[in-house]
């Protein structure tokens, strides 16, 4: 067994220490929220935050996450950073397809969590690792702009 610290709850898993993250919050917590993507750390739709800072959970064993805590897409509005993101996602109307928003929204919150004023360099690169489909992604820095108060450009 082992205890995995998952949205500020502490949850105890049968599983092997190489099994990857996602698949432990997927199929044996039940939260879907993250998606599986690519599944080599390349398309960002599984990003999570571990202890505040975005992870790439389809590559990153569970044995790694230690007593660090697990922040998914189903808990980070309770932050007031994850608030304000979701909240700028909707105002905004970034979501088409909507399969990569979880992985955007989790990065965005990391990036505001550690610049909260981002120029468009800053989000391009903070950015950079996660794909949409849909290329919302003037949408996507218009949404980041206005979560952290920004001016942001009509999209």
């Amino acid at each position: 067994m082992t205890t995995i610290l998952i949205n500020g709850e502490a949850r105890e898993v049968d599983v092997p220490p190489d099994m990857p993250l996602l698949w432990v919050l997927r199929d044996v917590v039940g939260l879907t929220g993250t998606k599986f993507g690519c599944g080599i750390a390349q398309c960002g739709a599984c990003t999570v935050h571990v202890d505040g800072k975005p992870a790439r959970s389809c590559v990153l064993p569970v044995s790694a996450v230690g007593n660090r805590n697990v922040t998914t897409v189903e808990a980070v509005g309770g932050t007031e950073i994850g608030r304000k993101v979701q909240e700028a996602w909707l105002d905004v109307e970034v979501v088409q397809c909507g399969y990569c928003q979880s992985g955007q929204i989790m990065s965005a919150a990391a990036l505001l969590g550690r610049n909260p004023a981002p120029d468009d360099a800053a989000i391009d690169a903070a950015m950079s690792g996660n794909i949409c489909r849909c290329a919302t992604y003037p949408r996507i820095r218009a949404a980041i702009k206005r979560a952290a108060g920004l001016p942001a450009e009509t999209v």
